[in-house]
């Protein structure tokens, strides 16, 4: 029997896919793709059978993950970002286990690593943090860790799906401890023609991401090390730093 492919398609950018995602797509004969989270740059020059993933539910896109491996074809349930991220993915793999059906994830290019290379900044800055959080606001779905006691670790925190409950949120982040200017920045659909980059403090992008209509597809990120002093470096390349490749220098 064949497998099922949960593979990452990355932000959105076609060359962010991997090479082993690349591979599975164009040698598959049925594609269950995330609707508009996954661009039709990418699907339009394959040959798979392709179904938008949209306005399914759960058992209806097993079944047809099912009938693919069923008929012998390699079968690819595409999703955006990395799969392990927000991807609803234990479910999948629950119902595929029960069904008896093998699959295989394959990681892609999260939405927040490639946030950061448009932003041109390290998130774990030496001395300031060595910590990401990443978490969502709570709306329809149910968030169990309380905003604000993850805000008193004064980390790098990235906010997915929260675009639209910021206004909501930066009361309980402040509540935490971050203060009102701390650096926070708004990236719309990283990876995209259409990226946007908002940047902000906690007090005023809930205004500036709100004037620019932006309310989904996005990710908001906050903390010092967006805007971190100019002098800090790791120990790594220091010259008075010593490890097992280089010797201590004087």
């Amino acid at each position: 029997m064949n497998k099922v492919y949960l593979v990452g398609a990355g932000p959105g950018d076609p060359e962010l896919l991997t090479l082993k995602a690349w591979r599975l797509l164009k040698e598959a004969g049925l594609i269950v793709y995330a609707g508009s989270l996954v661009p039709q740059e990418i699907l339009q020059p394959l040959p798979a059978v392709k179904i938008d993933s949209a306005s399914l539910t759960l058992e209806e896109i097993i079944g047809h993950l099912e009938r693919g491996v069923r008929e012998h074809q390699v079968v690819v349930r595409l999703h955006s970002g990395d799969p392990s991220l927000y991807g609803a993915i234990h479910e999948e793999m629950r119902l595929l286990e029960a069904q008896g059906i093998p699959y295989e994830v394959v990681p892609g290019v999260s939405s927040f690593l490639a946030g950061a290379a448009a932003l041109k900044v390290e998130l774990t800055i030496p001395e300031i943090t060595q910590t990401v959080i990443l978490t969502r606001a709570p709306g329809r779905t149910p968030v169990p860790e309380d905003i604000a006691q993850l805000a008193q670790h004064q980390a790098t925190m990235v906010l997915f799906l929260s675009a639209s409950l910021l206004e909501k949120v930066v009361p309980e982040l402040v509540r935490g401890g971050y203060p009102e200017e701390t650096p926070a920045v708004c990236v719309y659909r990283v990876g995209w023609p259409e990226q946007k980059i908002i940047w902000g403090t906690l007090a005023s992008l809930p205004r500036q991401i709100k004037e620019a209509g932006i309310r989904k597809q996005a990710l908001i990120y906050l903390g010092r090390a967006l805007d971190p002093p100019r002098d800090k470096r790791s120990k790594l390349y220091d010259p008075h730093f010593s490890h097992g490749a280089r010797a201590r220098k004087p």
